[in-house]
């Protein structure tokens, strides 16, 4: 069974074999998988809150009317309207450069049939499909969460990996971090963390550290 403080031991060692960049280096969590048949279907496309963050998630809200000014006042990364979501669905390269901008979207439930017409064939694939703010819910609130978040996404894969930092924060915060997505993707397995392999963290630069997964209860 891993713990924080594996996790945290772990992040060390990570940042320790790794020589020093003239960029600040990301934490990666890898995790691989075990007796599981791809071919079923598996695949993976959570959202998880960071307990930890170090630099915010790009967020762009679709929306128009009252929830697009409060997600301006909310200083979101970028809002749209109709008017762009039309502009963009005339040019698809644009369309590209613009999606690739944002970590996630948002968008009000009433303009989601013309999201879906005019970027879904780019979105969807990316597993950036917009999440369904409704018209009266607080926008503010969905920014601050997905502010924190990341995407935990793999398919017909038996491994995933995302980033859980940088290694300017703690390595106790970062073994928070690793923990949380851990717990995560425990629970949409089907055997949990029997289905769990191998854990290892590394810096973008630097060498795989593992953690070999014999689990036999859950995390601590």
């Amino acid at each position: 069974m891993i713990t924080e403080a594996q996790l945290a031991d772990m992040v060390k060692e990570a940042k320790t074999a790794t020589k020093a960049k003239k960029f600040k280096q990301s934490i990666e969590l890898i995790v691989n998988f075990k007796d599981i048949d791809v071919k079923k279907g598996f695949a993976l496309n959570e959202v998880v809150q960071l307990p930890k963050t170090s630099s915010p998630a790009t967020v762009c809200v679709i929306a128009t009317g009252d929830m697009g000014t409060k997600a301006k006042a909310a200083k979101a990364d970028s809002v749209i309207g109709s008017e762009e979501l039309d502009k963009f669905g005339a040019n698809k390269r644009e369309s590209r450069k613009f999606i690739n901008k944002y970590d996630f979207f948002l968008a009000d439930t009433q303009i989601m049939p013309t999201v879906g017409k005019t970027l879904g064939q780019l979105l969807g694939p990316r597993g950036k499909m917009p999440t369904p703010v409704p018209f009266n819910a607080p926008i503010e609130s969905f920014l601050a969460r997905f502010r924190s978040s990341i995407k935990v996404r793999t398919r017909a894969s038996l491994s995933v990996s995302c980033k859980i930092g940088d290694e300017s924060m703690d390595d106790a915060d970062l073994a928070v971090n690793a923990h949380a997505v851990l717990s995560s993707i425990e629970k949409k397995l089907p055997n949990g963390e029997k289905n769990m392999k191998r854990v290892m963290i590394k810096t973008t630069m630097g060498k795989p550290i593992k953690q070999l997964q014999e689990v036999k209860k859950k995390f601590a």
